[in-house]
């Protein structure tokens, strides 16, 4: 009888922890945040890009085995983090990027006193377009996300905005 009360408790909170896991990984989220950072620095917004989501989760999912940094070096723009917990949602990863926003000089065009290329690929006016995923490594409990930008960002000599 007890087995009858626990098991619609069961599958409720394993429901919860699918919905809580998605959450904070929608395409909207990755807009959202994105166009918050552009927004400051007066660049238009980006749009969702089926065809670069695609890239990403592809992308994403070859990453699954390793969680490995290493950049696609493919046709897009590209970002790349990697969190520990289940906390670490896309938002998660757009803001570690958009923290690097006090390192980039716009008068020199430069990064200074810390990384800052995530931060110029996060408002590149050109990126119009963008595609990201997250997934979870088989090896660890870390999370991998990746945001690919159309047109790429970060060319030397040009400024972002």
């Amino acid at each position: 009888m007890n087995t009858f009360k626990t098991l619609p408790l069961l599958i409720v909170a394993v429901s919860f922890l699918v919905i809580a896991s998605n959450a904070q990984n929608t395409a909207q989220d990755y807009l959202n945040a994105h166009n918050t950072a552009r927004s400051q620095v007066q660049v238009a917004n980006v749009v969702w890009d089926a065809a670069v989501a695609a890239y990403a989760q592809n992308y994403a999912n070859a990453r699954k085995s390793d969680c490995n940094l290493v950049h696609s070096d493919g046709p897009y723009g590209e970002n790349l983090a990697k969190g520990s917990n289940g906390t670490f949602t896309g938002i998660s990863a757009v803001n570690l990027w958009v923290k690097e926003k006090p390192y980039y000089n716009y008068t020199t065009n430069s990064c200074t006193g810390g990384q800052c290329l995530h931060y110029t690929q996060v408002v590149w006016r050109n990126s119009v377009k963008i595609g990201c995923a997250r997934v979870q490594c088989t090896n660890s409990l870390w999370w991998f996300v990746t945001c690919n930008y159309d047109e790429p960002g970060n060319y030397i000599g040009e400024y972002p905005y």
